[in-house]
């Protein structure tokens, strides 16, 4: 798999990509992440990317050309499953969007910055629009970076447990149960006797049981659609 992040920060990529599962999964070759820096598309001496908006207005946009450059060029080098464009507006990330992406060969994720980018980019080059949350950051790396980890932890071997993601919370639209490890009192404070049974399939129960609960109480919104 392939992931190209467009961004005009590319240093606030290097560390969140660089460490932990995402740095194993670039060593075992099972993603190849390029981080591409949008200053590079600009003929503009300073090498500014963003202008005033038509009509006036507050804060900058995202000029269409660097942008514009910038995908042109990654296209022409291999076909592109998504391009997707990290905005506020978009479509809630979610664990379901993140399976299905970690199903695709290559992506391109446009990191939005200043007041976003020409809406001409959004109308004729970008296919997908994802938001982390109901908030506003400074810019799209950070969604960038995390979209690209929940995505990469997905990916077959990038996980030394095969099965551990398969128990993430929201996989089923639940919560994951409470987890526990040794010693198990600790202070008085002891472990659920269920889980020193060793009775495996009391225990599955139980832990379903315990995402159950848990998710009508911390995430009703997940069950909603029961």
């Amino acid at each position: 798999m392939r992931i190209d992040i467009i961004t005009v920060l590319p240093e606030l990529l290097e560390s969140p990509l660089n460490h932990s599962i995402v740095k194993r999964a670039k060593e075992k070759k099972l993603v190849e992440i390029n981080i591409v820096n949008l200053r590079d598309f600009t003929k503009d001496k300073y090498k500014s990317v963003d202008d005033y908006a038509f009509g006036g207005g507050a804060g900058m946009v995202m000029m269409i050309e660097p942008v514009y450059k910038a995908i042109e060029k990654l296209k022409g080098e291999r076909d592109y499953d998504e391009i997707i464009y990290t905005s506020p507006d978009g479509e809630k990330f979610n664990q379901k969007i993140a399976n299905q992406l970690s199903l695709l060969n290559n992506i391109i994720i446009l990191a939005g910055h200043y007041k976003g980018v020409d809406q001409r980019i959004r109308d004729y080059l970008v296919t997908r629009e994802i938001s982390i949350g109901d908030y506003v950051l400074s810019g799209g790396e950070i969604p960038a970076a995390a979209i690209t980890d929940a995505i990469v932890r997905l990916i077959p071997g990038a996980l030394t447990d095969e099965q551990s993601a398969l128990s993430d919370s929201f996989q089923d639209d639940l919560l994951a149960p409470p987890v526990y490890t040794r010693p198990s009192d600790f202070k008085g404070w002891k472990v659920p006797d269920i889980l020193l049974s060793g009775n495996t399939g009391l225990i599955d129960k139980w832990r379903h049981e315990q995402s159950v609960e848990r998710t009508k109480k911390l995430r009703p919104d997940l069950t909603d659609n029961e």
